[in-house]
């Protein structure tokens, strides 16, 4: 017995309310579709420098006056962890053609307790995916930063921040970029005067010194 058209109808509906479900269901979507917006708004050209990852990058507001000379491009989005940025990789990175790419994830994925080889293999499968696409690529996996909100944790982020380094030298055209031991005083404890109120995102001074460590990698 063959459908009748309303029957069809009724599928076909459900089918694209499934769709649009199940899309609202991808964690920062909305965010991620915002960022490419707003970048398309604005204009880019092929073979800028792009900054992504979590709040750290997102909240780096004079990144581009910082480094004039440098076309650069954040699509940092706020909470995100590797398995996001992964998911999301096309609309964030790889759909601008970049010639040079700083990935700061890790640090919200040890504070919820991923493990660091599983932070390393999300990683792993983003920095394969780029350099599949360009060989040529540069890519530069930022250090998780030494937050006073999280130093329960230290040596979990010390773990992993080893572990990284030692993956970087591994690979051709990655590179480790030390964002902790900057950002430690002479005890090596964090310090609490480089973040804002909530002892987690870095304050004007903070971004100060991320800048220096960033100078050599942009000049």
């Amino acid at each position: 017995m063959k459908p009748n058209r309303f029957s069809t109808f009724l599928f076909l509906f459900a089918l694209l309310f499934w769709e649009k479900t199940q899309a609202q269901d991808v964690p920062f979507e909305k965010e991620v579709r915002q960022i490419s917006a707003h970048i398309d708004s604005v204009g880019w050209s092929q073979g800028a420098t792009v900054f992504t990852g979590s709040s750290t990058i997102r909240m780096w507001k004079n990144l581009q006056t910082t480094f004039p000379d440098t076309p650069i491009l954040n699509t940092g989005f706020g909470g995100s962890k590797a398995s996001d940025l992964e998911t999301h990789l096309f609309p964030l990175v790889i759909r601008f053609e970049p010639s040079r790419v700083f990935i700061y994830e890790g640090d919200n994925d040890l504070w919820s307790d991923v493990p660091a080889a599983e932070i390393l293999s999300s990683l792993d499968n983003i920095v394969r995916r780029l350099q599949l696409i360009n060989p040529n690529m540069e890519i530069f996996l930022i250090a998780a930063k030494p937050s006073p909100a999280r130093v329960e944790k230290k040596e979990n982020y010390i773990i992993f921040n080893t572990m990284l380094a030692e993956y970087c030298r591994s690979k051709e055209q990655v590179n480790f970029v030390d964002s902790w031991a900057p950002l430690l005083d002479a005890n090596g404890n964090p310090r609490p005067e480089l973040y804002i109120k909530d002892q987690l995102h870095l304050n004007e001074d903070g971004y100060k010194i991320w800048n220096e460590i960033f100078l050599e990698y942009l000049n």
